[in-house]
């Protein structure tokens, strides 16, 4: 494939007509280890807090502290109820150093790029995923993101999964409908079986169009559309399926405050106004000078 320096960002013509045709794109090995690090950093640091207060509420007898960091969390809530999970919430937004540096990483903003332009804000609407096994919570059930900001009047908004373990069938990979971003918001509600009240759709409303899986390695992104159809499949794996799923829409579009705080995390226009690590951990969208 052939790269064009005058079209902005990082990806090629035929990526963004992939993307523009199907609603995804898959980007491989977007994302290092060292790009990894940081954020696997912040994951591990909430680990040890959970771990802490389980232990301190005589709910485990031991904290784990020597496990990999894609076994820890799974065996922390083996002998644990679903209940005694989602007290931490299904996804999480904590304001740790890691994420920061995640949000902003370069490799991430210079593909959405190509899709809205340099003047791209970080939505307040970003997740830290641990899909633990034997929990009901971690299967996610088909829907489209943008049920969660029906009114809101940003569109395009760009979510990008990103998987810190290997996903795969096994561990509850991303399914996704192909070209179903094209669908208007359709009329959801919210599940019952899992106790986090997802937005939901039934099968009538999925159409006709295969279902595609789609098992990456880590540091894979998946771009995609919030029209787009997907879901994803309970853990059966022996560990902890970790991903975030980000997201990035055009400046002069609905902050969206009711959901948080989000950022400035590129502009030409305004490259001053950039959020620092420092304004980040404050709340403050704009860096101020």
């Amino acid at each position: 494939m052939t790269t064009n320096t005058e079209r902005p960002g990082s990806l090629t013509k035929e990526q963004l007509e992939q993307y523009n045709r199907e609603g995804y794109l898959v980007l491989e090995d977007l994302l290092d280890d060292q790009d990894m690090e940081a954020p696997r950093r912040a994951m591990s640091e909430k680990v040890t807090m959970i771990a802490n207060e389980l232990y301190e509420g005589g709910l485990v007898q031991d904290k784990l502290e020597g496990e990999p960091f894609q076994y820890r969390l799974a065996k922390l809530f083996s002998g644990l109820t679903d209940k005694d999970f989602l007290k931490y919430g299904r996804g999480w937004r904590d304001r740790i150093e890691g994420y920061y540096h995640l949000m902003s990483n370069p490799k991430i903003l210079d593909a959405v790029e190509s899709l809205i332009g340099d003047e791209i804000f970080s939505s307040p609407v970003y997740n830290v995923r641990p899909k633990v096994p034997g929990v009901a919570a971690g299967a996610v059930p088909w829907h489209q993101d943008k049920s969660y900001w029906p009114d809101a009047n940003a569109n395009p908004v760009i979510t990008v999964w990103i998987s810190f373990v290997d996903a795969t069938l096994e561990n509850g990979c991303l399914h996704i409908k192909p070209r179903s971003q094209n669908k208007k918001l359709l009329e959801w509600h919210a599940e019952t079986y899992s106790g986090t009240g997802y937005t939901a759709l039934h099968e009538s409303q999925l159409g006709k169009r295969p279902t595609v899986a789609l098992p990456v390695k880590a540091g894979t992104a998946i771009l995609f559309n919030d029209r787009l159809l997907h879901m994803s499949t309970p853990n059966n794996s022996d560990h902890v399926r970790w991903s975030v799923d980000l997201r990035y829409q055009p400046t002069d579009q609905d902050p969206m405050p009711q959901h948080g705080v989000g950022f400035l995390a590129h502009s030409s226009k305004f490259p001053e106004r950039v959020a620092t690590l420092e304004d980040w951990l404050a709340g403050r969208p704009e860096h101020e000078g």
